[in-house]
């Protein structure tokens, strides 16, 4: 894939475009075989979906990494909150009604 200053025209420009969300889509699946993963595993430590401590924390660390890249972090962390909730959604739908309910863990 050609670096932006090297796109000639906005045809070339926009297929590259539409290669990093390809790339964007397989990651966000990617993660998500992870939060499966973790609604798997957390039965058996008696963890939550939610987790608020942890929520902060993946806030903060997108916070530092968009920082480090020169991104907006209040933007990175527009766009990573509605993830956050969607993953545990995801979790809460695997993990059902018996999911543990405190947030502290």
């Amino acid at each position: 894939m050609h670096r932006p200053e090297h796109c000639k025209s906005m045809t070339e420009l926009r297929a590259a475009i539409d290669r990093l969300d390809e790339e964007l889509i397989d990651l966000l699946a990617r993660r998500a075989h992870y939060i499966d993963r973790a609604a798997e595993l957390k039965p058996a430590e008696a963890m939550p979906a939610r987790i608020a401590s942890r929520v902060e924390q993946v806030v903060a660390n997108v916070r530092k990494a968009a920082k480090l890249r020169n991104l907006d972090p209040d933007m990175v962390e527009a766009l990573w909150r509605p993830l956050i909730d969607w993953s545990i959604r995801r979790e809460e739908n695997i993990l059902g009604s018996s999911a543990p309910q405190n947030e502290e863990n």
